[in-house]
């Protein structure tokens, strides 16, 4: 892992995922891009020029230039490699785009406040850069209650090729020095086309996975069942895999468990994408 792009609008959750973000770059080398995107003030041709309050907005943008860098400042002073990223467009549009510029290996970001019912019904902005975003996105929930991951479960769903996302799991765990273990949800909510066992087999054989760190769940909702058992192991990252689904899939006949977790998990969250 070399870059790690960490958006931020300077609330009290901005802090809790720039120290998840160091404490990742601390065990990986990797470089941290502190990103800030700004909406430009739009005069309102409306209003006479005369009580135009564009010094005001202007104060203000040199207001959060100056927070920027003294958020990179603060990085710096404890020994983290990084830089200042300043954007002037759309929350999702900029960090998308720096993602890509960057070549980021992973986006760090803080969901603040707590996901309404519309949220819930079509997702919050943490949750359309989640599922969008070119890289794995780790999401800050406001009330985690630390950024020192060390019991981290992945949520598998025992039914399409994970081995890829598999390697950079237990890569990333063991780096971290962090507890792994595996946990699926056999709900009605979720399909269940092939036998577990199969993957089951694969993820011991190939991985050296003991099989009584894969834990099987049977009845109740899929996102109780995880919550309830990262409360169980006392989880302080949660890892799921998600992929591309059609209109009619996501949100009438299967809606993504990724996308409910991303507006209401209280563990942190790391999202990687399944490559079909």
């Amino acid at each position: 892992m070399k870059k790690i792009l960490v958006p931020i609008d300077f609330s009290e959750n901005a802090q809790k995922a720039i120290k998840a973000a160091e404490t990742i770059a601390s065990k990986t080398g990797a470089a941290l891009s502190i990103l800030h995107t700004y909406q430009p003030y739009v005069a309102d041709i409306s209003i006479p020029a005369t009580v135009s309050s564009l010094p005001v907005y202007e104060e203000l943008e040199n207001s959060y230039k100056q927070q920027l860098d003294e958020y990179v400042a603060e990085a710096q002073a404890l020994g983290y490699q990084a830089e200042a990223v300043w954007e002037s467009d759309g929350i999702h549009t900029a960090i998308l785009r720096q993602a890509k510029n960057t070549n980021a290996d992973l986006i760090v970001l803080g969901r603040t406040g707590k996901g309404s019912f519309m949220d819930k019904l079509i997702g919050s902005a943490a949750t359309g850069i989640a599922t969008d975003a070119p890289c794995p996105v780790l999401v800050i929930p406001p009330d985690a209650a630390t950024t020192d991951f060390k019991q981290v479960v992945y949520a598998t769903q025992l039914e399409y090729e994970e081995t890829d996302i598999l390697r950079q799991v237990i890569q990333l765990a063991e780096l971290l020095g962090a507890k792994l273990t595996f946990i699926k949800i056999s709900s009605l909510e979720q399909p269940n086309i092939q036998p577990d066992n199969q993957y089951i087999e694969q993820m011991t054989a190939e991985f050296n996975i003991p099989a009584s760190d894969i834990v099987i769940r049977t009845g109740g909702g899929v996102l109780d069942g995880i919550e309830n058992y990262c409360k169980e192991v006392n989880a302080d990252l949660l890892i799921v895999s998600t992929r591309e689904r059609g209109f009619w899939e996501q949100f009438i006949i299967n809606p993504s468990v990724t996308r409910k977790l991303v507006v209401e998990t209280h563990v942190p969250l790391l999202v990687y994408h399944m490559k079909e």
